[in-house]
């Protein structure tokens, strides 16, 4: 078997392997570590010990046999598996990573999401389908703080979707929308996500971030869009909120409610971002300023308590160290992948295929598109992504555009069924009357606003170029 192929085999290993559950970031450190001892085992060496063994008899053999285990466990696989470690824990954007995070939970557990839902919700209580466009901004709110989807969709689902139901919102229009909103912070700035494949790719940052805000911001619109459209035209699926109940709500109290409740988040969020988009602070400095912030938030609305608190950092240390293991066990395994030749076979099999620019970016999508239903984002950006990268040059594509349109893809993973894990987040804590079918058939008009954002991209790319080059230049 050739080298190409044993890489190939590592590869249809590996699926199979996280296919039957085995845990993702240690099964690519176990392989990597099993596939790159035979990529780097020499032979030579271990078989001139062996004859210098059977030559010396009795004399000296235990030196001998000591020193070919020696050389037995001598091998550049260990090497690369602690080089990789290194490489990881003094990678300088992946510091951002737990300091988001941290910020994230901090708003979750003291309940800000809950204020900002109830003020939303008042706020918009002329507009169609009120709640729902509540649920959906303090979604993105929420999502861009945290930039973790369960965590989102989970609370949003205990908070805005019970009052959606008990507002006599349709139940697949209302599971659409917290499926929906909860997927926005893998796009939206600063997202995590964006973060990791800047690190996976080499891609700055800073001008990701500028990329992803114009798109963001269209999907979330196209979203709102559609809500409004959708409870004007069929007001049975979002009734009204009654008069009675908003007539006392005075002008000068929902200031009020906006200046305490949504206005402290969105300027933490806002100032996080603008802080990294015009260079006032790197992103790791930017994210501590948000834990800070998050911090400050919570102990001004005095919900922070030493329980909230100890929950906080210990999810924060748990995501993060699942993230960080990923990059160890991920970079190992491309490392062995590229030197038995998988990268290459890949190249020059994707090559052969005579592929426009277009026709290489649209199977591209379809096949992370596929892979989002066994796979999470993390997985599909720390491992298969990198598979793609050395093929943009190939092609003539921009890894920033690229990247903009992966982040876009990997929404549908989560809102496709079968295996649509926003709808199973939801399922979960939703009321037992509430059918899976129901949470997917909810999900399928968002999924196709997706896919309309994805082609519009498609069409004027200078929807992800303008404000990064507006910015920092070509």
């Amino acid at each position: 078997m050739t080298d190409p192929q044993v890489a190939v085999l590592m590869l249809a290993s590996f699926i199979v392997i996280i296919m039957l559950g085995f845990p993702i970031a240690f099964t690519l450190m176990a392989m990597a570590v099993g596939f790159g001892y035979y990529a780097y085992f020499d032979a030579t060496r271990q078989f001139r010990v062996y004859d210098r063994i059977a030559e010396a008899g009795d004399a000296g053999i235990f030196e001998l046999w000591s020193e070919w285990l020696q050389s037995f466990l001598n091998n550049r696989i260990f090497d690369l598996l602690v080089n990789q470690t290194y490489g990881v824990m003094s990678n300088d954007v992946l510091t951002a990573v737990p300091l988001f995070l941290f910020m994230g939970y901090v708003v979750e557990r003291a309940n800000i999401v809950d204020r900002l839902f109830s003020t939303l919700q008042i706020a918009a209580r002329r507009i169609p389908g009120s709640m729902a466009v509540a649920a959906l901004i303090t979604c993105a709110l929420f999502a861009t703080a945290t930039g973790i989807v369960g965590a989102v969709v989970t609370l949003m689902g205990l908070l805005a979707f019970p009052a959606m139901l008990n507002a006599r919102y349709n139940t697949s229009f209302s599971a659409g929308v917290i499926c929906a909103g909860g997927t926005l912070g893998i796009l939206i700035p600063p997202s995590i996500m964006l973060i990791v494949y800047a690190a996976t790719s080499n891609v700055s940052i800073v001008r990701l971030y500028a990329g992803a805000l114009l798109p963001g911001m269209l999907l979330a619109g196209l979203y709102v869009v559609y809500v409004i459209g959708r409870a004007w035209l069929q007001p049975s699926i979002a009734p009204k909120l009654r008069e009675e109940d908003v007539s006392h709500i005075s002008t000068s109290k929902v200031v009020i409610m906006m200046i305490t409740s949504f206005v402290p988040l969105a300027v933490l969020i806002f100032s996080v971002l603008g802080a990294i988009l015009f260079g006032l602070a790197t992103p790791s400095e930017a994210a501590a300023i948000g834990a800070l912030g998050g911090l400050l938030l919570a102990m001004a609305y005095r919900a922070l308590t030493w329980d909230r608190l100890r929950e906080s950092v210990y999810l924060t240390v748990r995501t993060s160290a699942m993230v960080c293991w990923l990059f160890v066990g991920s970079w190992t395994f491309a490392s062995v992948f590229s030197y038995l030749g998988g990268e290459q076979l890949v190249s020059e099999f994707v090559t052969g295929l005579n592929l426009s620019p277009l026709e290489f970016l649209i199977l591209a999508q379809i096949i992370i598109f596929l892979l989002g239903w066994p796979l999470e984002w993390s997985e599909i950006i720390i491992i298969f992504v990198p598979i793609f990268l050395p093929l943009l040059v190939v092609f003539e594509i921009d890894p920033l555009f690229f990247g903009i349109l992966v982040a876009l893809n990997l929404q549908t993973s989560f809102l496709t069924p079968p295996m649509a894990m926003s709808a199973y987040y939801l399922k979960g804590i939703a009321p037992p009357q509430v059918r899976l079918a129901q949470i997917f058939a909810g999900c399928m008009p968002f999924l196709a606003m997706v896919f309309l954002t994805m082609v519009i991209l498609y069409v004027f790319p200078d929807i992800v170029f303008w404000l990064p080059n507006l910015v920092y230049g070509r």
